[in-house]
């Protein structure tokens, strides 16, 4: 561990619990909690909640949730796993249907590409926080791509507008602790292709909560089902639901050039309008640095 410390956010996540941006939420919940190495001859400090930007050193010891994470980065592991309709991204056992117990998934083991209860297909699932960490953010570009289908006939004007970008409202928990009505934001201009007379594939190179469903529903069309199949150049392949299949070799070692190497998307640019009441340059200020943030 670096002379400095570490922080906090980044300790939880190299120890393969989960990743910063998730790590950040636990420490704001107060579930993080450290016990600082007693100098010689003192008694055991008692532990105490960890904060935002709290640094860990040699000899600390830090709890989440009441567990003691490993001092020793444990060796990294790489899963490609078909989320199944109904089962919820998240690690909270406690919470019916939720990943861990669907996937059988053992301490330290977390995702990376949150999907909705309702929606189905690839996640990744790795121990590796800070890898993680780099494929959530917006400003990297990874695409993940998508089957969707909606409940009426598509246009070619839903089409075009969903490619252009659609002005969307955010009202997740996350979003209304910044402001209390939501905060308003345009979608990257993205890669959509009819294949059906209700069904489209759509490539994303970022992810709001519930993107897909609030780009169509602000079109006037409601989501009947969707799955993803790939992220980045991981595909879902033959995988059926509940499945997974470990990653090895040169399959990891791509994945970790390909994570790095943070590729931008040839149709999207950085221009991303931001809208929560404010005149839009404010917000497109502010939003930039927001979105290094988001969830893939």
């Amino acid at each position: 561990m670096e002379q400095e410390g570490k922080r906090l956010n980044k300790y939880i996540a190299d120890a393969g619990y989960c990743s910063r941006h998730e790590a950040d939420r636990l420490i704001e919940a107060g579930r993080v909690e450290i016990r600082r190495k007693s100098r010689k001859g003192e008694a055991e400090k008692p532990a105490l909640k960890g904060i935002p930007g709290d640094r860990v050193f040699h000899g600390d010891t830090v709890y989440v949730n009441g567990h003691e994470l490993p001092k020793k980065e444990p060796e990294r592991v790489y899963y490609l796993y078909h989320k199944p309709r109904g089962v919820i991204c998240t690690l909270d056992r406690s919470e019916r249907g939720n990943i861990a117990d669907a996937a059988d998934l053992p301490q330290g083991i977390t995702y990376a590409g949150r999907l909705d209860k309702d929606s189905s297909g690839l996640l990744l699932l790795t121990n590796d926080g800070e890898m993680v960490n780099q494929m959530m953010r917006a400003s990297s570009f990874h695409e993940k791509e998508y089957l969707c289908t909606v409940d009426k006939p598509i246009t070619e004007a839903f089409v075009q507008s969903m490619r252009s970008g659609v002005k969307i409202r955010l009202d997740d928990d996350e979003h209304l602790k910044k402001n209390p009505h939501g905060v308003y934001v345009t979608t990257r201009p993205c890669r959509v292709k009819k294949t059906g007379e209700r069904s489209f594939s759509i490539v994303l190179t970022q992810g709001y909560n519930r993107q897909i469903r609030r780009m169509s529903a602000s079109c006037g069309y409601n989501v009947v089902s969707l799955k993803r199949t790939r992220l980045m150049h991981l595909t879902l392949g033959d995988l059926k639901a509940g499945q997974m299949r470990q990653l090895k070799g040169p399959e990891v070692m791509r994945l970790k050039e390909a994570v790095t190497g943070s590729p931008r998307s040839k149709t999207g640019s950085r221009k991303e309008a931001v809208f929560s009441g404010k005149t839009d340059t404010h917000q497109k200020k502010s939003g930039t640095k927001r979105d290094d943030k988001r969830r893939i």
